[in-house]
């Protein structure tokens, strides 16, 4: 019997990745379409000029006009999180804008996030107390977001919760309406191998944030910075294979954030250990075995966390021009050497 072909991913990105553009949704629409992209992630709501049903009509239809899948998102939905932001009177309220706006672009799932490092790490409360209020938040909603159908796809965001603890809370939560957003950029933060995250969340993801990472030992522990596509020693090529088996609904978006220094983990400190007290043993090992097989990123970057550069107009273009050029070459990556995409494939 011949072998079957791997089945296709759809390959698009998170508008993130092109933050220092200040595009807004049909600008990078628009972009998406040029670059033979599948899908697009807009992933907050101050991407859009408007929530005004009419503009989001104006962007449901240009996604469908250029054969995109849209995805949608929103920031911050703990009230609880020192990440929280919104004007409105309820977290409850601010995750129906999110959805309601997502469900007008035509999009299936809303991508949001509980936290940060900046809680994790915090000594003014656990973490648990922040994944009940998540949990809280997403049961308010529940029969708001299974009317919409669109699904509260939560991300794994920027050292907030180790993969076990996203599940816990779309357990809690109900999976028939909270899903994951996988990211495998931001496990480097709680000691976790992106390889572990999907095996553990893959049968619930919906929606992706996909980058590559320097992973490599360091004196105090273990240090990792994120990089663009190929040039970390993340196994890509697994993650794509478990994702073609746990979620080939799910489109990959890549999240390229290059222009960030490395961060220590300083896991031979015992005082570190104290905010990841539930840490599963066998899976830190993995993380440890991949920073072993890691080391520094030696090519050139512009660190955009320069504060007294930003304000330097060669330095903003830079900047900008850097984000686009890693963001491309990823794309190029994902399609020749990982295989993903639908469109422009005979070009490969």
């Amino acid at each position: 019997m011949a072998q079957q072909p791997n089945p296709p991913i759809r390959l698009g990105f998170d508008t993130y990745s092109l933050r220092a553009f200040r595009w807004k949704a049909l600008q990078l629409l628009d972009y998406a379409a040029a670059q033979k992209l599948d899908t697009v992630q807009i992933s907050d709501l101050a991407d859009y000029e408007s929530l005004e049903p009419a503009y989001l009509s104006r962007v449901r239809d240009r996604g469908k006009e250029l054969g995109l899948v849209l995805d949608g998102g929103m920031g911050c939905i703990c009230p609880l999180s020192k990440g929280y932001h919104s004007k409105k009177p309820s977290a409850r309220e601010a995750v129906l804008e999110g959805l309601k706006a997502s469900q007008a672009i035509g999009a299936t799932s809303m991508r949001c996030f509980m936290g940060s490092s900046e809680d994790r790490l915090s000594e003014e409360r656990p973490i648990e107390q922040l994944m009940e209020e998540t949990i809280r938040v997403c049961r308010s909603v529940k029969s708001e977001a299974q009317d919409l159908n669109v699904k509260i796809a939560l991300e794994n965001h920027a050292g907030d919760l180790q993969a076990r603890e996203v599940l816990t809370i779309i357990q809690e939560s109900g999976p028939d309406y909270v899903a994951a957003c996988l990211d495998t950029g931001n496990p480097m933060w709680v000691m976790e191998d992106p390889v572990v995250t999907m095996e553990v969340l893959g049968p619930h993801v919906v929606t992706t944030h996909v980058r590559d990472s320097c992973v490599f030992e360091h004196p105090r522990g273990a240090a990792a910075q994120w990089v663009a596509l190929g040039d970390g020693n993340v196994d890509l090529t697994k993650v794509v294979e478990l994702h073609r088996k746990l979620c080939p609904n799910a489109g990959m978006q890549l999240e390229i954030i290059t222009g960030r220094p490395p961060r220590v983990l300083p896991f031979y400190e015992q005082d570190f250990w104290r905010f990841f007290p539930k840490a599963n043993a066998s899976e830190f090992a993995r993380f440890v075995n991949l920073a072993r097989g890691g080391h520094p990123f030696m090519g050139t970057m512009v660190i955009e966390d320069a504060a007294k550069m930003r304000d330097v107009p060669a330095y903003a273009e830079a900047l900008r021009e850097q984000q686009k050029i890693d963001l491309e070459r990823s794309f190029e990556y994902a399609k020749r050497t990982l295989g993903v995409g639908i469109k422009g494939r005979e070009a490969i």
